[in-house]
């Protein structure tokens, strides 16, 4: 597509465990699942198996995991775990991608639920130095004061649900709320800045936006582009081809959102309003299936696996036909 012939990847970000802090990365490996590592680790309440998130658990952000690649070992290396240093919870590492059969040796649940609609399997992850007294478990346990398991996604597919562009949909997902890749573009962003500079003082808009920036960081998404030279062009965008890739990425539907990216990733604290209450205005009904929601980014699907770098071009192959 002409028009769209100068857009590059910006960013790639990897988020190992579900709600905690992301790590922008050059680059990354993908496949069927979304970005290697990413999503693969949850944390789930002792006794409902629910997966929690920092919806309702800000401080969550501040859970610090770093990837440790080890091509030497089986299980790909580690993820070593830190958390704030007024939390008195020691740091603790755990392997990277568990290898089948050290998940064979962890406990097995097969009712992990996100959302509580689906029964997702979860292998309850131990140290890498099992030996050691405090278990991952309880280390998050005690930073969050609640009971509480850290889980690995195991080999169980976990279908992903159809979309109202694509009501054969057939993929599957790790622990990402939906789908396998959330995509969004750096000039939405700058829309969503630019609207809530001129909302600043109203509906509890602080008046410390007149001067902070939104961070992408906060709406978590996978792979940030730039170079469309519009915002919101990621919503017209059916499939593209990253880089040299033969595989391809199917955008499948906006990403409606909620209160997590009023929660600031560096400091853990939820605004009141931004970015949600300014999304509101005028980002609502652009999914058709849920026309009072919000929406930032997109979710995507790949066709198979391949490598995504920062400076990759991206080719727009086609569009979702017109509403």
């Amino acid at each position: 597509m002409q028009r769209f012939a100068d857009v590059k990847v910006t960013k790639i970000l990897v988020h190992p465990i579900k709600s905690c802090r992301g790590t922008s990365v050059s680059q990354s490996r993908y496949d069927k699942f979304g970005l290697e590592f990413d999503r693969r680790f949850a944390i789930i309440d002792a006794e409902t198996h629910e997966v929690i998130t920092a919806r309702t658990h800000p401080k969550m952000v501040l859970i610090h995991p770093t990837i440790e690649e080890d091509n030497r070992d089986e299980n790909a290396g580690t993820l070593a775990i830190s958390f704030p240093s007024d939390s008195d919870c020691q740091s603790f590492k755990i392997p990277l991608l568990p290898c089948p059969r050290l998940l064979s040796e962890w406990q097995t649940l097969g009712d992990v639920k996100l959302w509580g609609r689906e029964d997702i399997d979860g292998h309850i992850c131990q140290t890498v130095n099992s030996c050691t007294e405090n278990t991952p478990s309880k280390t998050i346990s005690k930073y969050l004061g609640r009971e509480v398991l850290l889980v690995a996604k195991g080999q169980k597919a976990r279908p992903c649900h159809a979309t109202f562009d694509f009501p054969t949909l057939k993929a599957t997902a790790m622990y990402q709320d939906g789908y396998p890749l959330l995509i969004a573009s750096e000039e939405s962003l700058v829309s969503v800045q630019e609207r809530m500079m001129s909302e600043v003082g109203k509906q509890s808009v602080s008046d410390r936006w007149a001067e902070d920036q939104l961070v992408m960081e906060r709406f978590r998404p996978n792979i940030v582009m730039q170079g469309a030279g519009i915002p919101w062009a990621e919503d017209l965008w059916e499939t593209i081809q990253i880089g040299g890739n033969t595989s391809t990425i199917c955008l499948v539907s906006k990403c409606t959102r909620c209160l997590l990216p009023n929660v600031d990733p560096d400091t853990g604290i939820r605004d009141k309003a931004v970015p949600f209450k300014i999304l509101m205005k005028f980002r609502t009904g652009k999914d058709p299936a849920r026309l009072k929601q919000p929406c930032f980014g997109c979710n995507a699907v790949p066709s198979g696996s391949g490598v995504v770098r920062v400076g990759d071009p991206v080719h727009v192959l086609s569009l979702l036909p017109p509403a």
